[in-house]
């Protein structure tokens, strides 16, 4: 045993805690923060999908329509393609920030906007269709499970187009401050999340519904 280890120790003389203050920059804290934040995003989704594996088998449709009857898969591929080139495009703004070129961002910025808008409007469009076959939530539990899952994803799609539109003017009138840096790292995570989510959707909902 060395003789550092083997010392005997003043148990008032040593420090358990380090009480010195750390300045942490703006852009970890917040990034910190809005992680806490996915978190609990990523619990209500768990808590959603918990709900459609209770109620997607046939007995939980009460003798109605099931998804097998009402899913389009290449209707559902054209939403995922839109959604995974908008996070493409996304990764595109991230590189030019990354580089400084701020022509770029708002190049990328526009990119997943767009593509972004195009995957919210085949949904709109397909939760249009379904209510005209006369397909609703109050049909049945899994039909409510359904809608809710689907939608609520849809709503966060719908709060990033926002967010976009808002870096837009932000990234234009103020340039690449601390607060629209870390503004658009955050949106990064949101917007990656989300499509995170639509995997699960997408494989969970749709594909496995077929079989229902």
């Amino acid at each position: 045993m060395s003789s550092s280890t083997s010392k005997a120790l003043d148990p008032s003389s040593v420090e358990l805690w380090d009480h010195s203050h750390h300045h942490h920059d703006v852009i970890s804290t917040r990034t910190f923060g809005f992680w806490l934040y996915m978190l609990s995003d990523a619990m209500i989704f768990a808590v959603l999908f918990a709900a459609w594996e209770v109620l997607s088998y046939s007995h939980s449709f009460a003798a109605g329509p099931t998804p097998a009857s009402f899913v389009e898969p290449g209707y559902v591929f054209l939403q995922t393609l839109a959604l995974f080139t908008s996070v493409l495009a996304y990764g595109f703004t991230m590189v030019a920030l990354k580089n400084g070129n701020k022509a770029g961002v708002i190049s990328g910025l526009w990119g997943a906007l767009i593509l972004g808008t195009a995957f919210l409007a085949l949904d709109i469009n397909d939760v249009v269709h379904l209510v005209g076959m006369g397909i609703t939530p109050e049909l049945s539990g899994g039909l409510s499970a359904f809608f809710i899952l689907t939608q609520t994803h849809a709503l966060h799609i719908l709060f990033g187009l926002l967010w976009m539109l808002v870096m837009l003017v932000q990234v234009s009138r103020f340039g690449f401050t601390a607060d629209v840096v870390g503004r658009l790292l955050s949106l990064r995570l949101f917007w990656h999340f989300q499509a995170v989510v639509w995997v699960f959707v997408f494989v969970f909902v749709y594909l496995r519904g077929m079989l229902i």
